[in-house]
């Protein structure tokens, strides 16, 4: 591999002062735009030798054939460049926006001589004053029914407002005091737009005045006994008391914010944002973004406020983040200039006014606001990813691609995916788990627990050898099965093969002559899911890896298994005795499908090593009569960790302060007990059948 791009400028011919800069390909399309306080160090990150780059930055680089840059004054100029850029050009190695103009808006046409609030999709009503979005169109219907009662504004449609100047005859909603019906003259159009004003500014979070003036004016009519104006202003203040009763207060009354919260992996992100008026959430949004390139949080920050405010929703004065961005003070500048320029006609002068200000949430109410909008972020990450795997035609085209990615004569129907878990060394188990037609099929999800080991490489040689045993005989009794194995791995393999007979042999005394039949059976049929053969085999890791898996399977003689590994850092593919990794496209539903396969077998590997960590060394210890807390403790300090105490004689162990010789005779002999416990315990455990956990 070349150690840089041919296209690579001497660095004396990079200015040093902000800009932005462009990669393009050889056709001259724009790949990737970006910004830059020193163009010169920026670009010289790209040019290092490709070797040292991260994966989808090589990538990128090496697809392009030029790179050209323009200088401005500041770097708030170069923020707004890239951003105009981004826009105009629409590079594919940039952060990608999903639409999500699903999303229902209510709009106040704050622009036209007889105001209406209406529900719609359309972003690009001129002079509107919007609000939301909400995730149901229900959900604003019922809130501009209670609004209509204390503010009576025009609902209907242009053809029907035309109608009913025409007849003179106003619409029902008229009739039953949900209009102030100016089409017939019962308001003029400025007392009209004046209401219209007043219903967008109590949307806008300025409820608690109306709700006082409201309240002060119920009591004067009620004083002078015109009982049905207090009625009617009763009435509306149970309105609007409905109206913000669907509005979780979440905050002190005369916070307005934004609330972002985001969730991320390696190839998309999951961005939910909360928008408080007032102290209540008035509504909701959710997006998700694909990531080309490698972009860390506070990258994805920017982008992501930027995108959020491209359009005509006017940024509050404070906007809460998960991690500020480099540039923050650039980025606040950009966005109290989008804020000025936002029509408001609401507003003092028809333009919003006040500095914006980037946050990240410490401690309070914000904080635990800010740590719900995240949750939910990562809630809408998995759900983004149940639903693409749930897609029959993204799982085929997945199996498609990953057959001709890697060569192979047949579509992967049956992978298995192996995953190594430790703690520090100690505690070190695996797991394997099986997809089918791109499903998982949790019922064959086994696990191992592995004895000693050198490095992950020897756990998942031991591991791989183990499991391929099953395959050359599927019925064999656990002598065979032991026989078959090699190593280390044919002793843990008998030792479990004759707990496995032991356990069989106590459920047949349980159930008795009757059950024996039934118990056979279902061991029976769970070795021969176990020795089911798959098309293709997983290890998580990189080339030592697939190197010590590739090891096991030679040894075996087992044949017609393909084997690969995914290196979580890169998220690449590499094959047995391959010096170049294969890559999948980071968007591409082989890739999803790899990830989600490893995901899985990492978080079963995880569970189960933490369900034996609960009878660690010091549950063991604390077990022995006359062993407490504090010699536990003097116990490790003195050995220094557990693998040196579990070598110890008792003779070593009486030497520890406050432990005598039958005291420590005690202990070793209860820590082999439990070694030989951990020696025979079954690698053949199902999966339990609950929902697995996506989180890590």
């Amino acid at each position: 591999m070349a150690d840089t791009v041919s296209y690579r400028p001497k660095a004396g011919e990079i200015p040093t002062q902000p800009g932005v800069y462009r990669f393009r390909d050889k056709n001259r399309r724009v790949l990737y735009v970006g910004k830059a306080k020193n163009l010169r160090a920026r670009l010289s990150n790209y040019f290092q030798p490709l070797r040292s780059l991260h994966e989808r930055t090589r990538r990128m680089v090496t697809t392009a054939s030029s790179v050209e840059w323009t200088v401005v004054g500041t770097e708030y100029e170069a923020l707004q460049l890239e951003y105009t850029w981004i826009k105009e050009f629409n590079p594919p190695f940039n952060v990608k926006f999903r639409d999500d103009k699903t999303y229902p808006y209510l709009a106040v046409t704050l622009g036209d001589r007889v105001p209406r609030v209406m529900i719609t999709r359309n972003r690009n009503i001129k002079d509107a004053r919007y609000f939301g979005p909400y995730t149901k169109v229900w959900a604003i219907r019922e809130t501009v029914d209670l609004m209509l009662k204390a503010f009576p504004m025009r609902s209907c449609s242009d053809g029907v407002y035309r109608r009913a100047e025409l007849t003179g005859r106003p619409c029902l909603l008229g009739d039953i005091g949900k209009c102030a019906a100016p089409c017939v003259g019962r308001i003029t159009p400025e007392d009209h737009k004046s209401l219209a004003i007043d219903f967008a500014s109590f949307m806008a979070g300025n409820d608690s005045g109306y709700l006082r003036d409201l309240t002060e004016k119920m009591k004067q009519a009620a004083s002078t006994m015109d009982y049905e104006a207090a009625a009617r202003h009763r009435d509306a203040i149970q309105a609007l008391e409905g109206v913000l009763g669907k509005s979780a207060v979440v905050l002190t009354d005369n916070v307005d914010a934004d609330v972002f919260g985001i969730a991320h992996d390696e190839l998309a992100a999951a961005v939910t944002q909360f928008i408080v008026r007032g102290g209540r959430v008035r509504g909701v949004r959710s997006w998700v973004v694909d990531k080309e390139l490698d972009v860390g949080l506070g990258e994805l920050v920017e982008t992501v406020v930027q995108n959020a405010y491209d359009g005509p929703d006017a940024p509050p004065r404070e906007i809460l983040v998960p991690e500020l961005p480099d540039d923050t003070a650039e980025l606040e500048q950009w966005l109290t200039q989008r804020r000025r320029e936002t029509p408001d006609p609401s507003a003092p002068r028809g333009r919003l006014t006040g500095r914006v200000e980037l946050r990240t949430a410490q401690r309070g109410e914000k904080a635990a606001l800010a740590q719900t909008v995240e949750m939910n972020a990562k809630n809408a990450l998995v759900l983004y990813k149940t639903r693409r795997s749930s897609d029959f035609v993204a799982r085929s085209k997945a199996l498609n691609d990953i057959q001709d990615a890697l060569g192979m004569d047949d579509a992967p129907l049956r992978m298995e995916c192996y995953d190594v878990s430790h703690l520090s060394g100690t505690n070190i188990v695996a797991s394997m788990v099986v997809f089918e037609d791109g499903l998982p099929r949790k019922d064959q999800y086994r696990r191992f627990s592995i004895p000693e080991s050198t490095d992950d490489t020897e756990s998942i040689y031991q591991v791989i050898s183990r499991r391929l045993a099953y395959l050359k005989d599927p019925s064999a009794s656990g002598d065979a099965i032991s026989a078959t194995a090699t190593g280390a791995s044919a002793a843990q393999a008998a030792a479990e093969a004759a707990q496995e007979a032991v356990d069989e042999e106590t459920a047949l005394d349980a159930e008795g002559a009757a059950g024996a039949e039934e118990v056979v059976d279902a061991a029976e049929r769970r070795r021969r899911k176990f020795s089911y053969p798959p098309n293709l085999l997983i290890v998580d890791g990189g080339q030592p890896q697939v190197a010590a898996a590739k090891r096991a399977l030679d040894e075996s003689g087992v044949t017609g298994i393909q084997l690969a590994g995914i290196a979580k850092r890169l998220e690449e593919i590499w094959l047995p005795d391959s010096d170049f990794p294969v890559i999948l496209p980071r968007n591409s539903d082989a890739l999803f499908l790899i990830q989600r396969l490893r995901d899985e077998a990492h978080r079963f590997a995880i569970t189960y090593q933490r369900a034996r960590r609960k009878r660690d060394i010091g549950t063991v210890l604390g077990e022995i009569p006359g062993l407490g807390p504090s010699r536990v403790k003097e116990l490790l300090k003195h050995f220094g960790s557990v693998a040196q105490l579990r070598k110890a004689t008792p003779e070593q162990i009486a030497e520890v302060r406050g432990v005598g010789p039958r005291l420590a005779t005690a202990v070793f002999e209860r820590l082999a007990d439990s070694a030989r416990s951990d020696t025979t315990s079954t690698d053949a455990q199902p999966e339990d059948g609950r929902a697995a956990d996506l989180s890590r």
